[in-house]
């Protein structure tokens, strides 16, 4: 069977919940809600399995902390054998506005240190998904910003991308990456 694993960046604790870098997280509990699936705590993070069309998605909330979210990437890829080409990481990103997405096959990690840490260790060959937090902050406030929580008006605005989000991750794993970006990826600018 056809295994692949979803990967949502964040960190664990309730004093980042609903914060912009756990942004991967909230794609993720969306997913499982969507799915009728519950997260549990196994080694190196939260994890959900449901199958799309006889193929094995994995979910993954890594409990690492960001900085060191490669470290539960290598090992659950290694753990269920899962290529690389079938890993997808939804992280946020400060360079893209608001509820705006891209999807990529692979590339830097564009400072996010979470994409950092994976890529010290399993390479650049995997796909991301960046999803848009704004970077509203003033100078030497970026911490801050990303570590903050939302307000309702941006979840509202952010909402709509999170269930696109959803459907993505179905399309990455039953169509492929190409097909995938060509599909979703005129959608995501803002």
């Amino acid at each position: 069977m056809d295994k692949y694993l979803i990967v949502g960046l964040g960190n664990i604790g309730d004093e980042y919940d609903q914060t912009r870098h756990n942004t991967g997280f909230m794609v993720l509990d969306a997913f499982a809600k969507a799915s009728n699936i519950c997260f549990e705590d196994k080694r190196y993070g939260f994890v959900a399995e449901t199958s799309l069309k006889g193929r094995k998605v994995l979910l993954l909330k890594p409990s690492t902390y960001m900085n060191l979210s490669g470290n539960a990437v290598r090992y659950w890829l290694n753990k269920e054998n899962i290529d690389q080409q079938r890993l997808l990481v939804v992280s946020d990103d400060v360079a893209l506005p608001l509820g705006a997405f891209r999807l990529k096959a692979n590339g830097s990690n564009g400072g996010h240190n979470g994409l950092g840490h994976i890529q010290q260790l399993i390479g650049q060959q995997y796909a991301r998904l960046r999803m848009g937090i704004g970077n509203d902050f003033p100078r030497g406030m970026q911490i801050d910003w990303v570590l903050g929580r939302y307000s309702q008006e941006e979840l509202h605005t952010l909402k709509p991308s999170i269930d696109t989000a959803v459907e993505i991750i179905k399309s990455f794993v039953l169509a492929g990456i190409d097909v995938t970006m060509n599909q979703f990826n005129k959608m995501g600018k803002k």
